[in-house]
């Protein structure tokens, strides 16, 4: 494609769309106290292409907007963008094998720390399953969180980057760089 410009939007655009169709239709499982956001995979991309870190961060504000709400809008979105940020500068800086593993620790991490308070706050669930107490209950959000977070940028994740990297390298269908 002659103009660069053009592709990195395209690029942002199907990765802002992917998300956010991912998180909608998944919703259920996408939000609240226990969530597994399958969209959260993408993680990975900003790894094959600089587009993949609007593209995350426009692709979870849309899909806040439609099924979240405004605090969720704001500062679950901010949370990936800097989460994809940082996951960019991380493998940049990381060589061999570790690097895709190394650069969601911020995905996992910063949305552990986040969503509970938007949940808490946000969404007003100052309870869980009993459990009553602001730190009691922003630290099961943070627990359910992270092991969401885990699954679906480990589980899910890293075998969309394994299978991401074979088809660029072997055909070439899939080049996002």
């Amino acid at each position: 494609m002659k103009n660069k410009k053009v592709l990195k939007t395209v690029q942002a655009a199907v990765i802002a769309a992917i998300y956010a169709v991912l998180t909608s239709l998944l919703w259920e499982f996408s939000s609240l106290a226990i969530q597994v956001r399958a969209s959260e995979a993408l993680s990975v991309l900003p790894c094959f292409t600089p587009s993949a870190v609007p593209g995350l961060f426009v692709g979870c504000l849309i899909s806040n907007i439609i099924r979240g709400n405004f605090i969720d809008a704001i500062f679950g979105s901010l949370t990936t963008l800097v989460a994809s940020v940082l996951g960019k500068l991380i493998y940049k800086k990381t060589k061999g094998k570790k690097a895709v593993y190394l650069m969601l620790v911020p995905s996992v991490v910063l949305n552990a720390i986040a969503i509970p308070f938007i949940l808490y706050y946000g969404y007003g669930m100052s309870s869980f399953a009993g459990f009553e107490g602001v730190w009691t209950v922003l630290g099961i959000y943070s627990v359910s969180v992270f092991a969401g977070q885990m699954i679906s940028c480990y589980g899910l994740g890293i075998p969309l980057y394994h299978m991401l990297c074979k088809i660029d390298e072997r055909t070439n269908i899939i080049s996002l760089k």
